[in-house]
């Protein structure tokens, strides 16, 4: 099998896959131990879940990092971003079920407590609370220099979320149909995915070039606003947070239908100093990184006037960079590229 350029720096896609198939014969048992009050509504693999509270309460919950972006913050020294990542991850998952984040906890892990760093990062943590609306009731924080191996400032952190939302107004892609529009919110530039690439061909093992460093540690950023808004007035059939694996990660949503991409922004300059200095084939790059759309939503066409002028209301950037068409099974198409989803990667046609 030939390897694509993310398993030649040591992310090998392929058996992560196997090993997911693992490690899910045995989550998925844990289903039947809950089968009232407290039932996983959805099954693993959407981007949150949603626990059955009762009376059509549901709790939507998520958990993430911020992968290898950890290590660019070490080499450029600065912490007061990172947070706002982890938070990003997670509340933009929660969303993608239509629901409310409200919370968030995390777990911060040290080499040795150095005061000014556990600071920075809570700066961090504090800005993405606020970018999110939510609360953070609690965390931990953990020394394990025993594990961590990159020197004094190496650190790790990873949250959970938790967000409500009406077990019957739950969003999975279920009610897309022909003709309806896919909207792409602008990312804000690589988000959290994709590091171990980018740092491998822009930084190398010794290149600690500052303005690279701060381009990739441009935070994620966090959609709470622009879907909130739409969800509450407009008829949202889909949302998909655009993070590793790229555009396939709408192939989540349920319905058996072709996305057909036939706009595209421009990606910003950051994607192609990745491709160029990697020589990396166009369709990788659409399958590892979010290419300048970090969050797509699905609407009705007669809808889409609607979400246009909410989004414009709120100085959103966004583009209106495809539709549905009728399938017998789940696809993609990004047209200007001539890409198609096969095999859960792109292919040119």
């Amino acid at each position: 099998m030939k390897k694509d350029v993310y398993s030649k720096v040591g992310v090998d896609s392929f058996v992560e896959e196997n090993a997911l198939k693992g490690l899910l014969k045995w989550v998925n048992k844990s289903f039947i131990l809950r089968n009232n009050k407290g039932r996983a509504l959805l099954p693993i693999g959407f981007f949150a879940n949603v626990i059955d509270l009762g009376f059509s309460d549901g709790v939507a919950i998520s958990t993430d990092g911020v992968g290898t972006k950890t290590l660019v913050a070490e080499m450029a020294h600065r912490y007061d971003t990172i947070a706002i990542d982890c938070i990003a991850m997670n509340v933009n998952d929660l969303l993608c079920v239509g629901a409310e984040p409200v919370s968030f906890v995390d777990y911060i892990a040290v080499t040795k407590i150095k005061q000014w760093q556990i600071e920075e990062i809570a700066k961090g943590l504090y800005e993405g609370a606020r970018l999110a609306n939510v609360n953070i009731p609690g965390g931990e924080i953990a020394q394990i220099k025993e594990i961590l191996h990159n020197g004094e400032e190496s650190f790790d952190i990873v949250g959970s979320a938790l967000g409500f939302v009406n077990i019957n107004e739950i969003i999975t892609g279920k009610e897309i149909n022909d003709g309806d529009i896919i909207i792409g919110l602008k990312s804000s530039g690589i988000h959290s995915n994709g590091l171990t690439l980018a740092r491998k061909v822009l930084l190398g093992d010794r290149n600690r070039d500052e303005e690279i460093l701060l381009e990739l540690l441009t935070p994620t950023k966090i959609y709470v606003n622009e879907i909130l808004s739409l969800i509450k007035k407009v008829k949202v059939k889909g949302l998909a947070n655009i993070t590793g694996e790229g555009f396939l990660n709408i192939l989540r949503l349920e319905s058996n239908v072709k996305y057909v991409i036939d706009d595209l922004p421009q990606p910003q300059p950051i994607f192609r100093k990745i491709q160029e200095n990697g020589n990396i084939p166009i369709e990788e790059m659409y399958k590892i990184f979010n290419m300048g759309v970090g969050f797509c939503v699905v609407v009705d066409k007669n809808e889409y006037p609607k979400a246009e002028k909410i989004l414009n209301e709120l100085n959103a950037e966004f583009l209106k960079i495809g539709y549905v068409e009728k399938a017998k099974e789940k696809s993609i198409e990004i047209k200007p590229l001539n890409l198609f989803s096969k095999g859960g990667k792109f292919e040119r046609i």
